[in-house]
């Protein structure tokens, strides 16, 4: 049996722990589960900090766990704490993050949307194998969406629209269902075009709902499938979300026999599910038995499944060859770029020294290059840095977007790295993953100067002092040697290997 792991995520609504541990088998199995309600998301989205009074209740919970915790031998160092919307955008977050450590010994790790969309894809997914499917989680900061099509991921988003948020921004204009079914309304309209053009909402089949508030709808009016998955027939959900719009929280705690804490934004996380379940054609929702905790717990414990990673890895690139296409970028070149760039990495894996995640950077890096000429152009390193940075790609947290933007930005040969104050600017470990991930995307990208792959097969070999590029076929590729002359002086410079093409 392995030993135990604790995660806690500190949410807009409360702070949460889960304790679990697999067995010889893999199979997980929960040991413990605890909720502490705490207003976070009402402090920071109506006076944009957390005020000293949530504080002090957040210390009071976590030294809780931290004893419970002691029984199963777990130390405040081995625990996982993360932090989602609400700590996300505490104007305190910092001096918040530092009191906790030093009151209990715990880490915060404060996370971006994109990171639970990647922790709740994992969750669902040991539960459900989505196909063609809206997976949803609506909590009190945010709502995380995730696309799927053909069991592959077609968009990732976090939306800023959550149940305390509508509740403060419509509270000052004594707001009623009917305004926030408005207000969610307006929102979706002015998102629905994203989602369509990602995946075709009409044609959705599978709707899944993510969250306390669908797990309790689910237990009063779903039918069970297996110990981990419910479902609830469209007419009867939607029957649900009508009957119960008037009550309020007191009322709602009484019939459902729930804690005042569910009850408050029950009604309007319901109101959310059920307008954008009209943008589909779903007959049933879905809900697993899960959350973010139980993602986290996963991708704790299945770090070294070579499988899960991989199967991890496809779903990143499907999404960012998803964003090429938004942007009507040419795909056989992206895809010829991505093919060379992963040799040329793999074949000088053992002398990079680089961790195993820049191999997936570079991957992204060499699908998206050439994205910013959607845009113009001329300059269109720039455009591509700008929209890699200010997208969505399933699976990548801000930082390693940023990171990516930077590499694609220096694909071309105009731009010297060393001379850029961004580049100087960042830390010596970055300043070399992205020296040596874009002297290889350069080298890929050279070898396609065309656009037009005329080197089909080719193999690589090393002497001391070059890198042999033999193309197999007879194609005329002055364009490749010139351009190879252009861009392989960073990869020289980065590498000492001259790259000679024949």
């Amino acid at each position: 049996m392995n030993k135990a792991v604790a995660v806690i995520e500190i949410g807009s609504t409360g702070i949460r722990l889960l304790v679990a541990q697999t067995d010889a088998q893999g199979n997980k199995m929960i040991l413990d589960k605890s909720e502490k309600s705490v207003s976070l998301g009402r402090d920071v989205f109506t006076t944009g900090a957390i005020s000293r009074t949530t504080l002090l209740i957040c210390l009071q919970i976590l030294s809780r766990f931290k004893e419970q915790l002691g029984s199963y031998a777990i130390t405040s160092e081995e625990t996982i704490v993360i932090a989602t919307s609400s700590l996300r955008e505490a104007s305190n977050r910092d001096p918040v993050v530092d009191r906790i450590k030093v009151k209990t010994g715990f880490n915060v790790r404060v996370i971006d949307g994109i990171e639970e969309n990647r922790l709740m894809y994992l969750a669902v997914t040991e539960c459900f194998k989505p196909q063609d499917a809206i997976i949803m989680e609506v909590s009190g900061g945010s709502t995380e969406i995730m696309l799927t099509e053909g069991g592959r991921v077609a968009g990732a988003h976090s939306l800023r629209l959550g149940t305390v948020i509508i509740e403060q921004q419509l509270n000052p204009m004594m707001n009623s269902r009917e305004d926030e079914k408005r207000y969610i309304d307006e929102f979706i309209r002015n998102t629905k075009g994203t989602l369509n053009y990602e995946l075709n909402l009409s044609k959705v089949k599978e709707f899944i709902a993510v969250s306390s508030e669908a797990r309790i709808t689910a237990h009063h009016i779903g039918e069970k499938l297996n110990d981990s998955l419910w479902k609830i027939k469209r007419s009867s959900f939607e029957a649900f979300v009508f009957s119960i719009q008037g009550y309020t929280p007191e009322l709602l705690s009484a019939k459902l026999r729930i804690a005042y804490a569910d009850a408050n934004g029950f009604c309007t996380a319901l109101l959310i599910y059920s307008e954008f379940l009209h943008l589909t054609s779903a007959e049933y929702i879905i809900v697993p038995e899960t959350s973010i905790r139980e993602g986290l717990f996963i991708s704790k414990t299945a770090a070294e499944t070579r499988e899960i990673q991989n199967e991890f890895n496809e779903q990143v690139t499907a999404s960012a060859r998803n964003l090429l296409r938004k942007y009507r970028g040419d795909e056989k070149h992206a895809e010829y770029v991505r093919r060379v760039s992963l040799e040329i990495f793999d074949s000088m894996s053992a002398e990079l020294g680089l961790e195993e995640k820049a191999r997936l950077y570079l991957e992204v890096s060499a699908i998206l290059h050439d994205i910013g000429m959607f845009i113009r152009a001329s300059d269109h390193e720039e455009h591509s840095c700008y929209i890699v940075l200010h997208s969505d790609i399933f699976g990548l947290t801000r930082d390693e977007l940023r990171l990516i933007s930077i590499i694609v930005r220096y694909h071309r040969s105009s731009i010297r790295p060393r001379e850029d104050e961004q580049y100087k600017a960042l830390a010596r470990s970055e300043r070399l993953t992205i020296l040596k991930l874009s002297a290889i995307l350069r080298a890929a990208d050279a070898l396609d100067r065309g656009h037009q792959q005329k080197i089909k097969d080719f193999t690589l070999s090393f002497s001391d002092d070059s890198m042999t590029v033999r193309a197999g076929n007879t194609h005329n590729i002055m364009l490749e040697k010139l351009a190879l002359e252009d861009k392989g002086e960073l990869f020289e410079s980065v590498f000492g290997y001259k790259i000679v093409l024949v």
